[in-house]
C-alpha cells in the first residue's frame, strides 16, 4: 500500500478511522464484527488506527486497544483529548474542555483504555475557546516530553490557529473533513499545513456515504445519526444534492473505479501532505476504500469532479449553528 508522512511515521495514504464501530452512525456493529474489521484491516496492511476519547465515550479506545495490542509495535495508533464524555447526575454528557488538566485527564484515560504506554499521534479534538490555544498545546506538549505521546496533531482549526499552536510545539498533522462536498480547508488550512510540513488527515472522504451512491434515502437513518442533524442530510436539502450523483456516477466509470474509490482518489489528489481516513463498519466496504490508493486520476476527471461537485452546487452547511459554532475552521461565504 502506498505510504506517506506523518511527522516521524509513514502511514498508508488511506487509513482506517474506527468511530463508525461504536458512535454516531446509529446501533455500532456487533463487537465481534468490529474485532473482525480491525484484524481484516491489519491482513490489508493498515498501519495507522485513528479512535478517540470521545468515540462511545471510551468504548472505541476500548475496543482498539484490545484488538491491536498484539500488533501495537507494526502500528501508528492515533487518538484524541480535549473533547470527552463527563459523567453528570443525570448521565455522560460530551464535554469541550481544553484546559491542561483536562487534557492530562483524558491522555491518561486513553492510555489505559488503549493499553499502551505511549500513544503515537495525539490530536486535540477541538480547540476550547475559553482556554489560549497555547495553553491547550502546552500541556500537550508536557505529554510529550513525558514520554506519553509521541507527536502532536489538532482537528477542526483555522490556519491562525495552527500557526498559533505550532510556534510552542510542532504540529504533525490536522484531522478535519475533507471531501468533494465538504472543501472549507482549501480556503487556507490545506497550504498552512503545506507550509510546516504537517499532514492533512481527511475524514469522511465519503461525505458520509452520499459520494458512496449507497445512501439514497435519508429518512431510513437511525433516530441517532448524526446526519440527521447536519442540514445538507436534511430531506429538501438531500433531494437536490442526490440530482448530483447520476453523474458522479459516471464519472466514477469512466474513471474506472467504484463511487467510493472516486471520492477517495480526489482527497488524495489534493497533495502528497494528505492522507484520507475513512470509515466502515463493513469489511467489504473496508476493502473498497483501501482499494482507492491505487486509483490514478486524470486531469480531465478532476476537471470534471470539481464542476460537479463544489460548494456552490451543494446544497446546505456543513454542521447546524450550534455545532459550527464549536468548531473553529474558515468558512466559506
Amino acid at each position: 500500500m502506498s505510504t506517506r508522512r506523518i511527522g516521524p511515521f509513514s502511514v498508508p495514504a488511506v487509513s482506517l478511522g474506527c468511530m463508525n464501530l461504536s458512535h454516531a452512525y446509529g446501533a455500532p456493529p456487533p463487537p465481534e464484527a468490529a474485532e473482525r474489521l480491525l484484524r481484516r484491516a491489519l491482513e490489508l496492511g493498515v498501519t495507522m488506527f485513528d479512535t478517540a476519547a470521545l468515540y462511545g465515550f471510551g468504548t472505541n479506545e476500548t475496543l482498539v486497544g484490545r484488538v491491536l495490542k498484539p500488533h501495537r509495535d507494526q502500528i501508528v495508533l492515533a487518538s484524541k483529548g480535549g473533547m470527552a464524555g463527563v459523567r453528570f447526575d443525570d448521565g455522560v454528557k460530551r464535554v469541550i474542555d481544553g484546559g491542561p488538566e483536562a487534557i492530562r485527564r483524558n491522555c491518561e484515560d486513553s492510555l489505559k483504555r488503549l493499553q499502551t504506554e505511549v500513544i503515537d499521534l495525539y490530536y486535540l479534538h477541538r480547540w476550547d475557546k475559553s482556554v489560549p490555544i497555547e495553553d491547550s498545546v502546552g500541556a500537550m506538549a508536557d505529554l510529550v516530553r513525558e514520554g506519553k505521546v509521541r507527536a502532536l496533531g489538532l482537528s477542526e482549526v483555522s490556519a491562525a490557529t495552527l500557526r498559533r499552536a505550532h510556534a510552542v510545539h510542532p504540529i504533525v498533522a490536522v484531522q478535519s473533513e475533507y471531501s468533494l462536498w465538504s472543501r472549507n480547508v482549501e480556503i487556507a488550512v490545506l497550504q498552512a499545513c503545506r507550509d510546516i510540513g504537517a499532514a492533512l488527515v481527511g475524514f469522511s472522504p465519503t461525505a458520509r456515504a452520499f459520494l458512496t451512491g449507497t445512501l439514497r434515502d435519508v429518512t431510513v437513518l437511525d433516530a441517532k445519526d448524526i446526519r440527521r442533524g447536519m442540514p445538507r442530510f436534511y430531506p429538501d436539502h438531500y433531494a437536490r444534492n442526490l440530482e448530483l450523483l447520476d453523474s458522479y456516477a459516471r464519472i466514477a466509470q469512466d474513471a474506472g473505479c467504484s463511487m467510493a474509490q472516486l471520492a477517495i482518489a480526489w482527497v488524495l489528489s489534493r497533495g502528497e501532505h494528505v492522507i484520507a481516513l475513512p470509515g466502515t463498519t463493513q469489511i467489504a466496504h473496508l476493502e473498497e476504500d483501501l482499494g482507492a490508493a491505487d486509483v490514478e486520476l486524470g486531469a480531465d476527471v478532476l476537471q470534471r469532479l470539481d464542476t460537479l461537485i463544489n460548494r456552490d452546487t451543494v446544497t446546505g452547511a456543513r454542521y447546524n449553528p450550534a455545532t459550527q459554532a464549536e468548531i473553529d475552521t474558515e468558512e466559506f461565504a
